[in-house]
């Protein structure tokens, strides 16, 4: 996904200016696709650059007033030939792993905290979904857009709970090693 389109998107649910923009990828897009306050105001540049937002007529006047943006045609036919287009799913790159497995040369010390950490930080991520999921996706919550962003969060839901397991995995994993806070080999 690229933070054009994710803007396109926000943008088309509802017109809003770059603060609020930054609020609502806070909330909601940023659980999937994250960016910041100055990312998102030089991309807006960009999309109204090439034609797919403009921003709305301010109903007055007023130096310093936020402007709210709004998608053109083109923008809209832009995410839609994005949203058609094939991709390929991306090759996980968690720099966790890659740590763990240097500790396998290296030696484990300071590492098994950190399997705790990332434990205690995937299970308040899962919570704070599963509030989502209870808030936001009753059973009276059944129109098309409703169920395609459910299921949106189930992926949130489904990848923390992949993390818990694994890390606690993990740490019972670390609990039956012998001693390998130093290098292997010493």
């Amino acid at each position: 996904m690229s933070l054009p389109h994710a803007i396109l998107t926000a943008l088309l649910e509802r017109p809003s200016s770059g603060l609020e923009l930054t609020r609502r990828f806070d909330m909601s897009i940023g659980y999937f696709w994250s960016a910041t306050h100055q990312q998102i105001y030089r991309e807006l540049g960009r999309l109204e650059t090439r034609g797919h937002i403009r921003a709305l007529p301010a109903e007055q006047p007023a130096r310093g007033q936020k402007k709210a943006y709004e998608v053109l045609p083109a923008g809209r036919a832009e995410l839609a030939r994005w949203t058609a287009e094939a991709q390929d799913p991306k090759p996980l790159r968690d720099t966790l792993l890659l740590r763990l497995r240097a500790a396998a040369v290296v030696g484990t010390a300071g590492i098994e905290d950190d399997l705790r950490r990332h434990l205690t930080l995937h299970e308040r991520q899962l919570a704070e979904y599963r509030e989502i999921e209870a808030r936001d996706f009753g059973p009276d919550r059944d129109a098309a857009q409703d169920r395609l962003r459910h299921l949106i969060l189930r992926a949130g839901i489904d990848l923390e709970t992949f993390w818990t397991g694994w890390l606690t995995h993990a740490l019972e994993e670390f609990g039956r090693l012998p001693d390998v806070s130093r290098p292997w080999g010493e």
